[in-house]
């Protein structure tokens, strides 16, 4: 079984987001997925869908989704307006009331879908009935084996500018995911940096951005200084079976021209 993540895309219907044009990052995206992975059985979306949150972005942005031969999974991220989103790009059944938070079945693999957002907030938050109804669905699955997916990584990352904007509450995340084994792996956007390791026994994946990179720490910088690294997209590519997970990161377009990689 074969899932596709992308995150952080940023899109807006007109103009560039820091000196790049998302509609041309997410064709190029769109068009790598429909020629080389037309069969996976979804494509996750870890947040940021838009920069700006309006009905028509989401519109906009559901044009170029709809171009996708697999469903969507969406999620918020800070950039992201909860109630436009629910009203454009659908959710699987049974999803959270009021918020973006879900789980999605793909044979015995279960994609726990979680909803961070803190409107108006660049941190994110995962309140008491988000938490209960994670716990909820942990005891449901009866040891079935679970990928956690959110925007915020609730862990440290060794990102100075990036890490105080993380899950503020991502401890207490990391000790109820800690408590089921059968969680095999953790995907967080937000950071626009590809980072992994393990936290609290669990491997944990952050992506690059659809759409631009943040600078890698060093050399150090700050919000003032801040500018995009001349570092190319990508997306992931996510397989599970008998053997287990396994996740390769796709460069789909080259830096300089934002069209396919060459």
């Amino acid at each position: 079984m074969k899932l596709i993540w992308m995150s952080d895309l940023h899109f807006e219907a007109e103009g560039l987001v820091l000196g790049h044009d998302p509609r041309k990052r997410l064709q190029a995206a769109v068009d790598f997925v429909a020629e080389h992975h037309a069969e996976a059985a979804a494509c996750l979306i870890t947040g940021d869908l838009v920069e700006t949150g309006t009905v028509n972005n989401y519109n906009a942005l559901q044009e170029f989704l709809n171009e996708l031969p697999m469903p969507v999974l969406p999620l918020t991220g800070n950039h992201d307006d909860r109630t436009a989103l629910r009203e454009v790009l659908p959710l699987p059944e049974g999803a959270m009331a009021g918020f973006v938070q879900y789980r999605a079945d793909f044979g015995d693999l279960a994609v726990l879908c979680l909803d961070t957002l803190v409107p108006g907030e660049g941190a994110g938050v995962l309140c008491p009935d988000r938490m209960g109804w994670l716990q909820a669905e942990l005891e449901a699955l009866g040891g079935r084996p679970a990928i956690a997916a959110m925007h915020h990584p609730p862990m440290k990352l060794g990102l100075p500018m990036l890490d105080p904007d993380n899950l503020q509450n991502g401890e207490d995340l990391l000790e109820l995911l800690a408590g089921y084994p059968n969680v095999l792996h953790l995907l967080a956007g937000h950071v626009h940096r590809p980072c992994s390791g393990t936290v609290r026994g669990i491997p944990f994946t952050t992506a690059k951005s659809v759409l631009y990179q943040a600078p890698p720490p060093r050399p150090a910088w700050d919000w003032d200084s801040f500018q995009p690294a001349a570092e190319a997209p990508a997306l992931t590519v996510l397989e599970y079976g008998r053997n287990g997970l396994t996740l390769q990161q796709c460069q789909f377009c080259d830096y300089a021209r934002g069209g396919p990689a060459a």
